[in-house]
């Protein structure tokens, strides 16, 4: 996603007050839009170790999987891309499952045969997945505590203390977006809806709006001569820069793919974007939270 922000200066970066101050004006964009499809959602969690090794584990739900999942194992920690190619496709609705990674006995525990879904891929509740890295638990996801084996494996020793560091998600339909992020550990949960018209080719009144918790926090008109930018908001006391990149909806019809991202930082002295030397340097110390939407439009 550094192809984005190269396009940006580091001056650019404005400081909306519109999350902080009083109510927002209404807005710009016609509430008469059919919502997206959420088709694809991949989530990357860290996960510390007693003894300090670190892992990053993926778990991507996809609407062709079905009501599976898949997984894949990282002990990069610098580098969140680099997954093992060796990806696990996990189709039942529960089950175990066994693998090694680089010396490393992993094992996976779900059970999603009684889990309910929203609009997209994955479960909202009713559901458990486990994994386990050396026999000690790393990742526990839903909200099945009462269950046996659950309750077993919550109960052994050593458990690792586990974030999640990156989500992204994949849309398809047209202009209107609609989601939910945690952008902090201890956070609240926030409705995000992107809403865009005018996208069309030759529209003179095309435009973008960003609501958090229906209000309008990022606001852009002309967004045909605007398709790239970045804006900074303040949630729950945190410094998140939204970026947009819809090039394509305008000069790349036969693509059609827009891409929107919300980044955590540190405070209004940091660098949108550091050097990859500087981002390894210190990793473990590093908090943040990043949310992407790539939005692939239907063909009409």
């Amino acid at each position: 996603m550094r192809n984005i922000a190269t396009c940006y200066s580091q001056h650019a970066i404005k400081i909306s007050d519109s999350y902080c101050s009083g109510p927002s004006n209404q807005a710009y964009l016609s509430p008469n839009l059919t919502p997206s499809i959420q088709n694809a959602v991949t989530c990357i969690y860290r996960a510390k170790h007693s003894t300090h090794k670190q892992f990053l584990i993926r778990i991507i739900w996809s609407n062709l999987t079905h009501q599976g999942f898949s997984i894949s194992i990282s002990d990069d920690p610098s580098s969140p891309s680099k997954f093992s190619k060796n990806s696990h496709q996990l189709r039942k609705i529960k089950g175990t499952k066994a693998f090694e990674f680089r010396n490393s006995k992993i094992e996976v525990f779900w059970d999603l045969s009684k889990a309910t879904y929203d609009a997209g891929p994955e479960p909202i509740n009713g559901f458990y997945i486990m994994v386990l890295v050396n026999s000690g638990l790393s990742l526990l996801l839903g909200d099945m505590e009462e269950e046996p084996v659950m309750k077993k494996l919550i109960s052994n020793p050593p458990l690792a203390k586990f974030s999640l560091v990156s989500r992204s998600e994949q849309f398809l339909g047209n202009s209107l977006y609609s989601t939910k992020a945690q952008f902090c550990e201890n956070g609240i949960c926030h409705d995000i809806l992107i809403k865009c018209i005018g996208d069309e080719r030759g529209s003179k009144n095309s435009g973008l709006s960003v609501c958090i918790d229906e209000k309008n926090v990022i606001q852009v008109k002309r967004l045909r001569w605007n398709f790239r930018g970045n804006q900074t908001i303040f949630v729950d006391g945190l410094v998140v820069d939204m970026m947009w990149d819809v090039h394509d909806w305008f000069f790349n019809p036969a693509s059609g793919c827009a891409v929107f991202m919300f980044r955590t930082r540190s405070g209004l002295d940091s660098r949108l974007w550091l050097e990859e030397k500087i981002l390894e340097q210190k990793e473990e110390d590093k908090v943040g939270f990043s949310l992407l939407i790539c939005a692939c439009k239907n063909p009409d």
